[in-house]
């Protein structure tokens, strides 16, 4: 491919790098992006070479690229688009996205989202291997294992098991904090917000965008603008915390239990278990 598309991705990073500085982000993380929107502007060579050629590992060995930078430009290579852009400019869909794997159409994708709660594709990873897509009419084994590889493909890594083995998921006690801290700060008012796109007919800027780290992680949280969180009247209750240690990014939704012995408790959802444990700890129950 033509060297005068790395202007464009570069382009791209700058973009990003200017969202996140306004949006009150680490000022090492905006500065990362910059530098590798200059090192793209200094290859000799198209970076979309170098992904279809030598994939991750021939980014990585770029100057100042970074496992979690690499799996950006490849995501920006082959779909023209950066995801967390999308999200802090208020422009995710989940539906939209869903359709964006092979072997998806709207009304699977739509009947997804609002059946199973899916919003993400980590969340449909996890479905896919834990039985829940195979009770989806339509699902069976062959177009179960194509959407498998589809999604490690996609998502940047080679599992042997279930989804998400040998990278720890964070401890329940640094969620809740990430998320009381959001909360917190955007009832105060103190959050930069965006207008979303999506379900905002009148253009408010209601959203609050939060910038955080925990030791190596990286966390953006955001209120839900789904469609669910919409029709249940939770876009000020359910948070989406998305997080990254290098090893890709993921993410998980906080919400407030409406039933069972942790009903009025903020808990991770899928971490019901876990959030039990960890509040029993605190009360010494």
């Amino acid at each position: 491919m033509s060297v005068s598309l790395n202007a464009e991705f570069a382009a791209r990073l700058d973009e990003v790098a200017q969202v996140l500085e306004e949006h009150g982000a680490n000022p090492f993380r905006v500065n990362a992006y910059r530098r590798a929107a200059n090192v793209l502007r200094g290859l000799p060579q198209s970076v979309a070479d170098i992904v279809s050629q030598q994939g991750l590992e021939g980014l990585e060995a770029l100057p100042g690229i970074g496992a979690s930078l690499a799996r950006t430009i490849r995501e920006l290579v082959r779909t023209g688009r950066v995801p967390m852009l999308d999200r802090l400019r208020g422009e995710s869909d989940p539906i939209e996205l869903l359709l964006s794997v092979p072997g998806i159409g709207r009304v699977t994708a739509e009947r997804l989202h609002h059946d199973l709660d899916i919003d993400t594709l980590e969340e449909l990873e996890a479905a896919a291997h834990d039985g829940r897509l195979a009770s989806v009419e339509g699902f069976g084994e062959k177009r179960l294992a194509a959407i498998r590889d589809t999604l490690a493909h996609r998502l940047g890594r080679i599992r042997r098991g279930a989804p998400g083995a040998g990278t720890p998921e964070p401890p329940i006690a640094e969620l809740l904090d990430v998320d009381a801290e959001y909360r917190t700060r955007a009832t105060a008012g103190t959050l930069p917000t965006i207008a979303p796109r999506r379900l905002n007919p009148d253009h408010e800027r209601w959203l609050p965008v939060l910038h955080t780290t925990r030791g190596p992680r990286h966390y953006t949280a955001l209120f839900s603008n789904t469609p669910r969180a919409h029709s249940l009247g939770t876009t000020r209750d359910w948070v989406i915390l998305y997080y990254d240690d290098g090893s890709g990014e993921r993410q998980c939704t906080v919400i407030t239990a409406r039933h069972g012995p942790l009903a009025d408790h903020r808990i991770v959802r899928g971490r019901e278990r876990e959030c039990a444990s960890h509040d029993a700890a605190k009360t010494g129950v």
